[in-house]
């Protein structure tokens, strides 16, 4: 029998799929990256946001098809849209036939061998359903690498207790657990044997790392300890809360070689009024002054952020704020999505909703304007050598293209390279920079590692 994955969502996700995926090869099934051949394809779904959950629906509705025009059987449908809607989802959908929530993943064999076994019989696939407690599920677990050989993500949490009052991520995952320093640094090492030139740390904060375990903020102690403990030569950070930038996470950014000058800190606002409807910690000010202090300790050091636009009652005064603020703080990169209103979140029942073409036309503006400072940060490297970890070679364009440091997996730009020797996909090279590329670069190999 095979099976099909859809992965869908944040990284935090995609290693949930991971654990889901060592769980059916152990049980002997095999996967496959048709889902034209599958027999059951899983879906992992995200539901964070409206779009979110679109694609999400769609996925579903796409793999549906195959039931009626190839050999597919099943639809187990996993994640994020799986918390949130549990059994609706049959009403909604109905041909899906299994959904586990997210503190079901492990149960994943169960669910195929379930929607499976009738349909062997010719009898009607009876629905599998599994909503376990959230918070009680065994974080981490073997799993199957989908990134490639040289990079991977280490989740070290779930959950999230900021309570932003935009955000559905409490209620989906549940409260925040950190994982053991111990396991983490086990893993790390396992990842290292694999292969792995680029650990990245993900959570839903990372900042707050090892408060519940240790009773302190513990992610300058773990990064520590997983730099002695492996050679990795690229660690880095994501996801990352302005409120929790403690000092000795800054001295870990200055003076770990292995740790990445690169921080994403998602900030969603500048105004003080729309920080605190969102329930953020802290205030303009005091992000002014992480953003100086991390600039001045850590010198060059590339910030990330993400903002949020047409949040109910931002008014104009509060927009220009924003755009002045993103103008003036030049960040290295920067995303921005338009205010989703969200069902059993505080904000759905905010006066002053913002129309959907206003919050687009505020999201167009926004980032016309991020746009232009990426093409100036851009042409300003040229001339530059960066150390660049080799991805793959584009032979349609003839080129190599790979990511510096200032660059995170799947969310940053990339730096295309010519060379004349062949260069294998994990390896460092030393790029010359000759052009700018809009969001990306392109160079010629000078030395490789």
């Amino acid at each position: 029998m095979k099976i099909g994955f859809v992965s869908l969502g944040c990284p935090k996700n995609q290693l949930d799929t991971e654990v889901m995926l060592h769980e059916v090869v152990s049980a002997g099934y095999e996967v496959t990256p048709d889902e034209t051949e599958a027999d059951v394809v899983i879906i992992n779904t995200c539901a964070f946001i409206e779009s979110a959950k679109k694609e999400a629906i769609d996925n579903i509705l796409d793999v549906a098809w195959l039931k009626k025009h190839r050999s597919l059987q099943a639809i187990i449908v996993t994640g994020c849209l799986a918390e949130r809607y549990g059994q609706e989802i049959f009403t909604e959908l109905p041909e899906v036939d299994a959904v586990l929530g997210v503190g079901s993943i492990h149960k994943i064999v169960e669910a195929i061998e379930s929607v499976t076994a009738k349909k062997k019989r010719g009898e009607q696939v009876k629905k599998f359903y599994a909503h376990d407690d959230r918070n009680a599920v065994t974080l981490g677990g073997d799993r199957v690498l989908t990134t490639p050989d040289y990079a991977a993500y280490l989740k070290i949490a779930e959950g999230c207790d900021n309570r932003c009052t935009y955000c559905a991520i409490p209620n989906i995952r549940g409260h925040f657990r950190s994982r053991s320093m111990e396991e983490l640094i086990a893993e790390a090492q396992d990842l290292e044997r694999l292969g792995v030139k680029e650990l990245t740390l993900i959570a839903q904060d990372t900042t707050r790392y090892g408060q519940d375990l240790y009773g302190k903020y513990a992610l300058a102690e773990l990064i520590r300890k997983i730099t002695e403990a492996t050679t990795i030569p690229w660690i880095r950070i994501l996801y990352c809360y302005p409120d929790k930038i403690t000092d000795e996470l800054i001295a870990e950014l200055k003076n770990n070689p292995r740790l990445v000058k690169y921080i994403d800190l998602p900030l969603q606002h500048i105004s003080d009024d729309v920080l605190r409807r969102m329930n953020r910690r802290g205030d303009s000010t005091m992000i002014r002054e992480v953003l100086s202090k991390l600039r001045r300790e850590v010198p060059g050091i590339v910030i990330r952020t993400t903002f949020i636009v047409g949040f109910p009652g931002e008014t104009e005064a509060d927009f220009e704020e924003l755009c002045a603020f993103l103008k003036e703080q030049n960040f290295d990169h920067a995303g921005a999505f338009a205010y989703s209103r969200e069902e059993d979140t505080p904000a759905y029942d905010f006066p002053d909703q913002i129309d959907e073409q206003i919050k687009q036309d505020r999201l167009d503006i926004l980032m016309r304007a991020q746009s232009e400072i990426n093409e100036k940060l851009n042409e300003s490297k040229i001339g530059n050598v960066i150390r660049v970890l080799c991805e793959d070679y584009d032979s349609a364009a003839e080129i190599y293209y790979g990511r510096s440091e200032a660059d995170a997996p799947e969310i940053d730009g990339k730096v295309y390279f010519r060379s004349k020797e062949k260069i294998e996909p994990g390896t460092f090279v030393s790029v010359k920079v000759t052009e700018a590329l809009d969001y990306d670069l392109s160079g010629d190999v000078v030395s490789m590692e």
